[in-house]
């Protein structure tokens, strides 16, 4: 009975293997096969019981693949935690549609009939698909699944820490804290190192620039009101000068207008003669009375 057993052991497993064939496995480095034509891809992860329960259904649905025309495959997140933020999975299972590099998320019922009709019929047709800037293939959601990975790698190592090395939990968490200050001032060190090289001249000619501007508008200002100041005391002495000059030219004019008049009265005088009431023509008139 041992060889008919064996036997009947050896035929189920290639059975199985041949039945599962056409699943495909994908992974952080072949994840972007589904690209390129039609594909139902399944995210699980062993431990989520909804997942065990679909897994039959799934190698099912996987053995149709032929006869739809396109591919089945399958992700594991534990082992692929990148592809799970890529594609921004929140609940297991989650199913995607993809035709083309166009992503469209299966919501309908986990049966293998509904798996069939929802490709044969083009039901995937009535679903929105996944916006661009939120594309598994965008650069953006690369970004996020570089931040996954390091999620996955952090944690891994607080496992590693806590159970191999038997640190409690509150020491892992000061390490990562002490980690996390000393990687965050070395890498201020860097970016203040990198734009002093790339940046030093500059920055220390405008500064010394706008103290030199503000120096030479400060002298400029203090020599304008010094010249104001000169100007206006000048100005004064001027005014004061050219009043008494003033002053004394009226006056000369005053003094030469008087002596013209003078001069003026004496010619007049010395044209008539003496006068009836001047002492000279008295005596004179009494000479001849005589």
């Amino acid at each position: 009975m041992t060889p008919i057993r064996n036997f009947c052991f050896v035929a189920s497993l290639l059975f199985a293997i041949v039945k599962c064939a056409p699943l495909k496995v994908l992974d952080e480095q072949n994840w972007d096969e589904m690209l390129n034509g039609e594909w139902m891809v399944e995210f699980y992860a062993p431990w989520c019981p909804a997942c065990r329960a679909l897994e039959p259904v799934w190698v099912d649905f996987a053995s149709w693949s032929d006869d739809l025309g396109i591919k089945v495959g399958h992700v594991d997140v534990t082992t692929s935690p990148g592809l799970s933020g890529r594609f921004m999975v929140t609940a297991l299972p989650t199913i995607y549609h993809v035709k083309n590099g166009v992503f469209r998320q299966y919501r309908g019922t986990r049966d293998k009939d509904e798996f069939i009709s929802f490709v044969e019929e083009k039901k995937w047709e009535q679903v929105e698909p996944i916006p661009g800037w939120k594309s598994p293939s965008s650069i953006q959601m690369s970004i996020v699944s570089g931040f996954f990975k390091l999620s996955m790698m952090l944690r891994n190592i607080h496992t590693q820490i806590t159970e191999e090395h038997g640190i409690p939990y509150w020491g892992s968490y000061l390490l990562f804290a002490l980690a996390t200050i000393i990687v965050g001032a070395v890498l201020g060190l860097v970016l203040v190192f990198l734009i002093d090289c790339f940046y030093p001249a500059k920055v220390a000619v405008k500064r010394s620039d706008l103290k030199a501007s503000k120096q030479n508008e400060k002298d400029d200002d203090d020599e304008d009101i010094l010249d104001e100041n000169t100007q206006s005391e000048g100005k004064d002495e001027d005014d004061e000068f050219s009043q008494s000059e003033q002053d004394e030219a009226l006056a000369d004019e005053g003094s030469q207008d008087d002596e013209e008049v003078n001069e003026k009265n004496k010619e007049e005088t010395a044209e008539e003669g003496p006068s009836s009431s001047s002492p000279d023509v008295r005596k004179r008139r009494s000479r001849k009375a005589d």
